[in-house]
């Protein structure tokens, strides 16, 4: 990276309206000696002749012509700029300064602008595009789209958004899971943006994919048991599903000391979907489902055992009835069995002795 060059931002150069006005009124006045003069013109021979008259009248009509010719050139020095852009110029092919607040500008007719990200479009992002899109070609893996011609050169100063398309990332527990992240940026130091790396949106686009795979894999779809996450040497509780917060605060963490060194902000990050991949899926959905139904059950039993638990010390502070071990055995199994069931009880009448 070319550490040398550090944003100049160019100050002074706000005259805009007036250089037009001084521009066209000497291209005007051009045009009207071109006339008075081929008028005035009468025998263009007689400058070789040596008539000072027409000889002057020659002159200026030469002049007036060639003026005419190539007095569209210092229109090329005027700039305009709204709010939110920025113009990086340079004189041949040396940087002389950054243009970035809005206003009407001229500066030196041979000046360039500098951009070559000006082609290429992120995925929702609010990027300058004055021209109409010729062609499109859009790359799946980083949501950029490259159009032909037409672009403008002007920087975005904005925040911007780049939405990724889904990757599919094994967590820390070796499952697959797709995962997209939207990404908030913006430009902050122009001159890093565009001369420190060859294109910075590509390069913002391949530091997030980076960056998401680098944070996922560290991180269990769900929460298990003796996993750490941390880096601590501590067991915790963190997951992808239950630290989304957590988990995009380390993926722009991630991206911003990638990124720092080509002029950009990461103002946010945010993971927009978060899935099993389709190949195991419907496995992790049983597998779900199957510890729900057992914390259920857990559940369930706990409150079955505590309701016995009271039954049975609600009968012997009442003294209704006198229960031996045997029969305490029976009443509990019965009552468990009626709490525990998943249909309901069908009562049986004993007409006889318990034994």
């Amino acid at each position: 990276m070319n550490e040398n060059v550090k944003e100049k931002v160019l100050q002074g150069h706000k005259n805009g309206m007036a250089m037009m006005l001084i521009i066209v009124a000497a291209y005007i006045a051009a045009i009207a000696l071109v006339v008075i003069t081929a008028i005035g013109l009468d025998d263009p021979t007689a400058f070789i002749a040596g008539a000072t008259s027409d000889r002057l009248n020659l002159i200026i009509f030469v002049f007036s012509i060639i003026y005419v010719s190539i007095g569209w050139f210092p229109f090329l020095g005027l700039k305009v700029l709204k709010p939110g852009e920025a113009l990086v110029l340079t004189l041949f092919g040396k940087y002389i300064g950054t243009l970035k607040e809005d206003g009407f500008y001229y500066v030196n007719p041979f000046c360039t602008a500098f951009n070559p990200a000006a082609d290429t479009k992120l995925g929702q992002s609010g990027d300058i595009a004055e021209g109409k899109k010729i062609a499109g070609i859009t790359i799946n893996n980083s949501d950029l789209q490259f159009s032909g011609a037409g672009q403008s050169k002007k920087i975005s100063l904005k925040v911007m958004t780049l939405s990724n398309s889904r990757q599919k990332v094994n967590d820390l527990l070796g499952n697959p899971v797709e995962v997209a992240v939207a990404v908030m940026w913006k430009v902050t130091d122009t001159a890093k943006a565009v001369f420190a790396v060859d294109n910075f949106k590509e390069y913002l686009s391949l530091q997030s994919d980076t960056a998401v795979r680098n944070v996922v894999k560290l991180y269990p779809y769900d929460i298990t048991e003796n996993v750490d996450t941390t880096g601590d040497g501590i067991a915790d509780d963190g997951s992808l599903r239950g630290s989304t917060e957590l988990v995009a605060q380390r993926i722009k963490e991630e991206i911003q000391s990638k990124v720092s060194d080509a002029g950009i902000e990461i103002v946010d990050a945010r993971i927009t979907y978060l899935a099993y991949a389709p190949e195991i899926a419907a496995a992790m959905l049983q597998r779900q489902q199957a510890a729900a139904v057992v914390d259920a059950r857990k559940l369930i039993v706990d409150g079955a055992v505590g309701m016995v638990e009271l039954a049975l010390e609600r009968l012997n502070e009442k003294e209704l009835v006198e229960l031996d071990e045997e029969r305490k055995a029976a009443m509990v199994s019965n009552l468990l069995v009626v709490l525990c069931g998943n249909h309901d009880a069908q009562p049986v009448v004993n007409s006889g002795s318990l034994y």
